[in-house]
């Protein structure tokens, strides 16, 4: 009988610390998995782009290699705030949102370069700048998803 109790506490402190480690993980996320709500006043900054920054095409736009190498950029330095799928998270927003998908490549160009300081969005001007531009084809390549209404939105 000790023997099931001992084997029942053990798998019980398995589980608790299992448990634990979990919600560690997910700290980023949303509470209940849901996707952060849309709220449109987090993209204000990209209507900030001065017009001859709005007006820059992206020199990579037909370049078929440039959005997977965007993939590969943004998985490095994007998805720990923005989330992997870019739908946004507690830290930072979404990317799929009509703001940043209808936004011009050279205004995500702008963003990226200067950054978002008091949102705690890093200045990515030391990223050379085809780096840049391919992290605008792959943003752009997400298309629209706007997040359910009622889940907890990002900090603004």
């Amino acid at each position: 009988m000790k023997t099931i109790a001992a084997a029942l506490a053990v798998c019980a402190w398995f589980l608790v610390v299992s448990v634990v480690l979990a919600q560690s993980q997910n700290s980023d996320k949303p509470a209940g998995g849901a996707t952060p709500s849309y709220d449109p006043s987090v993209y204000a900054e990209l209507q900030m782009a001065p017009k001859k920054a709005r007006e820059r095409t992206n020199p990579l736009e037909s370049d078929p290699d440039a959005v997977a190498a965007g993939a590969i950029l943004f998985e490095q330095h994007c998805a720990e705030c923005h989330g992997k799928s870019a739908e946004g998270t507690r830290k930072a927003p979404s990317l799929r949102a009509p703001e940043v998908q209808n936004a011009t490549p050279g205004t995500l160009f702008w963003l990226l370069t200067n950054g978002v300081v008091r949102k705690n969005m890093p200045v990515w001007s030391k990223l050379p700048e085809p780096q840049r531009w391919q992290l605008v084809r792959y943003i752009k390549s997400l298309g629209v998803s706007v997040p359910e209404a009622g889940s907890p939105a990002p900090k603004p």
